[in-house]
């Protein structure tokens, strides 16, 4: 079938080129994903891949496989953008409508964006390469890709290739246009930035398993009642609160409940919690703030929750920018029973 569907598509036949590449679209979507950090970029990027494949397909002399010839296209294209990265504007704190408390430190990757679980059907190769090192859960986590982006390209590129797809180190030195030892040496400088993908310490808990809804049952209620020592007392020692597009990032329990009481619950300000559609594998939360003046409450962005254990470990909060694609309304009235809890 594949043969039939290459012949037709370097015939010129458009819709057999859409059936001989769909079964990559979603896992080079990701890709792109991990390599950008930013959806609407990878998307970018994706259109960008398989105008690329449709236009080259002539020239496919098949001594690779299509998914080896689509990565490296992919691949590619990535590498070109992050030349061209430069053109991020800095987002300043000032944006805040007052000033918070000094934060633990600025974070530099202000473009991330969170991935929608419902996109990754698809995503994961039914049998990863021989030189996989991370699980599947960890390589789709906030964390792991804000990771990522603190690499130099090639880096970044060589630990994807090899140590999240398990492409051979010949197959990754093909698609980056240079050599195995060159390859081997980024591979081991990024190891060391990020780490080997041996997994220590305590482990987020299972989706929808009873502990991981018992922790956000209690934060849930205590975001609901402004009880911000109640929030604190759900997060580790070395709990991070970010919120990109903004670079500020607090550390520690202490110093992230005084910015939560600083600029969450100013002046009485009143919030409503509405689970999402996961996000990176994570629970997800729309963040709704009570109108005073009427009986709604308008969203005012999506909270991305990282559990270590039965404990909260990163609150990362996302602006409005992303909520169309978490099926989440603009608007909710004001409640006169209790919420539904994540199920």
């Amino acid at each position: 079938m594949t043969a039939e569907l290459l012949a037709r598509s370097r015939a010129g036949d458009g819709e057999a080129f859409s059936q001989l590449v769909e079964p990559y679209r979603h896992e080079l979507q990701v890709h792109c994903y991990r390599v950008l950090g930013s959806l609407a970029d990878a998307e970018d990027l994706l259109q960008e891949t398989l105008l690329a494949a449709w236009q080259g397909l002539v020239g496919f002399e098949e001594r690779c496989s299509l998914r080896s010839w689509l990565y490296r296209i992919a691949t590619n294209r990535c590498l070109n953008w992050l030349r061209a990265a430069n053109r991020r504007a800095p987002v300043e704190a000032s944006h805040l409508p007052v000033e918070p408390p000094g934060p633990t430190r600025l974070g530099e990757v202000t473009w991330l964006e969170p991935y929608p679980d419902g996109l990754l059907d698809g995503a994961f190769p039914l049998e990863p390469g021989p030189e996989v090192r991370f699980e599947a859960r960890e390589v789709i986590s906030l964390a792991f890709v804000t990771a990522l982006q603190l690499l130099p390209p090639r880096q970044r590129l060589a630990l994807i290739l090899r140590d999240v797809l398990g492409f051979r180190a010949a197959e990754a030195a093909a698609m980056l246009d240079t050599t195995e030892e060159s390859v081997t040496s980024a591979l081991k400088r990024a190891r060391a930035a990020i780490g080997n993908g041996a997994t220590t310490g305590k482990r987020p808990p299972s989706p929808n398993s009873d502990v991981e809804r018992r922790v956000l049952d209690k934060l849930v209620d205590a975001w609901e009642e402004g009880d911000v020592q109640g929030i604190v007392a759900l997060m580790t020692d070395d709990v991070w609160v970010r919120m990109p597009p903004l670079p500020l990032e607090y550390q520690g329990p202490e110093l992230a409940g005084r910015f939560l009481a600083a600029v969450g619950w100013r002046e009485g300000r009143g919030y409503r919690l509405i689970p999402a559609i996961r996000a990176n594998g994570q629970p997800a939360f729309g963040l709704y703030q009570h109108d005073p003046c009427s009986d709604v409450a308008h969203i005012i962005g999506l909270l991305v929750i990282t559990l270590t254990g039965d404990e909260v470990s990163a609150i990362t909060r996302f602006d409005n920018s992303v909520i169309a694609r978490f099926g989440l309304p603009r608007t909710l009235p004001r409640p006169s029973h209790s919420l539904t809890r994540p199920s």
